[in-house]
């Protein structure tokens, strides 16, 4: 299996492999009608994200005018639901033609016999690395690729310009460290009888929270999260660790600067003018734009120390063909497979959903990296880690019952550290001895 790669910026160069229309990669052109002829109907299966649905949606009607002959059928599903009901319809027989799915995910459905492997007459493994940035490097398994992406993502503060000058903060000065961002938090949140009314940043651990402790917190302190293998848990390999981890742990009492539990979520609290920060990925732009009613703006993730270490993490959603379609299924799903990834759909995605290129060709425009709101996600690109998940729905899940046994119990963070990393190592050690 592959190493964790982060994207350097140095390798994000033009590539010229692209074929067909659009810019699509591959050996042949994602247009032009289906090459048998006949009628062929196929199910594309995706979580319900708004702006991705409708995006979608779209994308399908234009792929449609272009290939007349083939149907495709979407249908998209809660994302608490979504493993669930992949796997429900799998065993039965019953699953889609062509399955959108987190990255973190591949392994777990290529281990299950959900996706095949991505047919090398339709895209090399060769064509795929120089087509791509680096970081999708990391779905790779055992030299193979199950599944593509449309676009990567990466994470970036955004802050409450209104929120900031109300505060006697320069609205235009966003904080670079994260001693910065509690001390700016500090000033803008606001208690009314021992309630929080507004809160200056929000920390939360489901949301992007434990991105942020395993890519960014560990990285700036010092610590390399998992081995090259990705099998030990090194995240208490020095004291380190445990200082990142309480550091973080203090973001939801000690420091007084917000709760995970303030309104429904962080994006309902930053939508509502309530919320001075929050960190969040690039797909939120595609809500935000049309949201948000006040002067706001985005920047690049604090570092510990001024000019410390720049980390990021990156992530993904991919698209796999489900194992056993073929013939003029296999063909037909190709073909629309083909059409999302082009640099053409890239491009649209940016536009209407707000997650960032992943065509190495793409990701140096200008017209992106100097763009205010887009440009701090690609620069966070540049020292971005995908975490390299073999159960990302159990070492979520891990997480969120250890530290709420902080949050909600007062335990020691010691001892949850410590608790946690045994977690952490047990589901890499189950995946990797075989066990299911």
């Amino acid at each position: 299996m592959k190493p964790a790669y982060k994207v350097a910026g140095a390798s994000l160069l033009a590539v010229s492999l692209l074929a067909g229309c659009g810019g699509s990669p591959g050996g042949n052109s994602a247009g032009g009608g289906d090459n048998s002829g006949k009628k062929v109907t196929i199910t594309y299966w995706q979580y319900s994200y708004p702006s991705k649905v409708t995006e979608i949606k779209k994308l399908i009607d234009e792929f449609k005018k272009q290939n007349p002959n083939i149907q495709v059928v979407e249908q998209d599903f809660p994302y608490d639901q979504y493993n669930q009901k992949v796997a429900a319809a799998m065993h039965a027989g019953k699953g889609p033609d062509i399955l959108n799915l987190y990255y973190g995910w591949i392994p777990q459905y290529v281990k299950e016999g959900y996706l095949q492997p991505i047919p090398e007459d339709f895209m090399s493994t060769q064509q795929i690395e120089d087509y791509y940035i680096p970081m999708i490097q990391d779905s790779k398994i055992d030299g193979k690729y199950y599944a593509l992406p449309i676009a990567v993502r990466s994470l970036a503060l955004f802050w409450n310009k209104d929120m900031f000058q109300k505060a006697g903060l320069n609205p235009d000065q966003p904080p670079k460290t994260w001693d910065e961002l509690i001390q700016d938090a500090q000033r803008m949140t606001v208690y009314e009888n021992g309630k929080l009314k507004q809160e200056g940043f929000a920390p939360d651990v489901q949301g992007q929270g434990y991105h942020v402790f395993e890519e960014v917190l560990l990285r700036q302190w010092g610590v390399t999260p998992f081995s090259d293998d990705h099998k030990k848990v090194l995240w208490n390999s020095s004291p380190q660790g445990l200082q990142a981890f309480q550091y973080w742990m203090d973001m939801f009492g000690k420091d007084k600067i917000g709760d995970p539990n303030f309104e429904t979520d962080y994006e309902t609290a930053f939508k509502a003018g309530n919320c001075g920060m929050i960190i969040d990925g690039s797909f939120a732009l595609g809500g935000f734009k049309q949201a948000l009613k006040f002067n706001w703006g985005v920047t690049t993730l604090p570092t510990k120390e001024p000019g410390g270490t720049e980390s990021n993490f990156g992530s993904y959603w991919v698209n796999g063909i489900a194992k056993g379609v073929s013939g003029d299924k296999l063909q037909a799903a190709e073909k629309f497979l083909k059409f999302l990834i082009s640099e053409q759909t890239q491009k649209e995605w940016l536009q209407t959903v707000g997650e960032l290129p992943a065509a190495k060709s793409l990701s140096t425009d200008p017209s992106i990296t100097s763009d205010p709101i887009y440009g701090p996600f690609v620069k966070g690109l540049q020292n971005a880690h995908a975490t390299y998940f073999v159960n990302e729905t159990e070492e979520r899940q891990a997480i969120i019952d250890e530290t709420n046994k902080i949050l909600l119990n007062h335990a020691p963070v010691d001892q949850v550290f410590n608790e946690l990393v045994q977690k952490e190592q047990s589901i890499r050690d189950k995946y990797y001895s075989g066990q299911s």
